[in-house]
């Protein structure tokens, strides 16, 4: 079973989450908050699996939500979906920042919301190769941070591979192709980097990869 939390001003956007995850069995909507400071009071209480959290609510936006269920050890487990209605703009960016896992345009389709939903459970970044092309366009290329660009050094040069693979999209079935390893292997080098990283999960690598400047748009 799926846990997952609502947190969005517009109780008609809640209203119609709850309906869609509500009518499939391995989902359950575990809470609801109108803005993002009761958002992360429910989180903390109740510990859901993913939180759909909206970017522009009252008392406290998405983004330093997002920052705050991150930031809290307990939590390590709940993964956050930005819900935007604008797709990809600065606001996406900087939630990818402050810890989100990926994020959905509320008018997506049913089907992809709950694949969506699926994915971020699971851990795996919600950011597929057409979306992760279109963010890196628009906000990434920028010159390499000096902070990152020195986290480098700890990763083995198998790890730096595996962490440009994963920020061009690729799942660890693929990444373990293309590099002619095992899953488990795959597995193994993309735990480590996160790690050694400090990234929440594969969305930061992502993000790490091309602010550090391993990979180049």
């Amino acid at each position: 079973m799926i846990r997952v939390l609502l947190v969005d001003d517009q109780a008609l956007i809640r209203a119609g989450f709850r309906a869609l995850l509500d009518g499939e069995d391995e989902f359950e909507v575990v809470g609801e908050a109108a803005d993002g400071e009761r958002g992360v009071e429910l989180a903390a209480e109740l510990r859901p699996d993913v939180a759909l959290v909206d970017i522009q609510m009252p008392r406290l936006d998405g983004i330093e939500a997002t920052r705050r269920i991150a930031a809290d050890p307990a939590l390590t487990e709940t993964h956050v979906v930005i819900l935007t209605n604008y797709g990809l703009d600065e606001y996406v960016y900087a939630a990818l920042r402050a810890g989100a896992a990926g994020f959905l345009v509320k008018d997506t389709e049913p089907e992809d919301l709950l694949h969506g939903v699926r994915v971020a459970a699971r851990g795996d970044a919600l950011l597929s190769p057409a979306i992760t092309r279109r963010l890196i366009g628009e906000f990434v290329a920028r010159p390499p941070r000096a902070p990152l660009t020195a986290a480098l050094d700890s990763l083995t040069n198998r790890e730096r591979e595996v962490v440009a693979l994963a920020a061009r999209g690729l799942s660890n079935d693929e990444i373990a192709g293309r590099m002619v390893i095992s899953l488990a292997t795959a597995k193994t080098h993309v735990s480590r980097a996160m790690t050694k990283l400090h990234a929440r999960d594969r969305a930061q690598l992502v993000v790490f990869a091309y602010e550090s400047g391993l990979v180049i748009p």
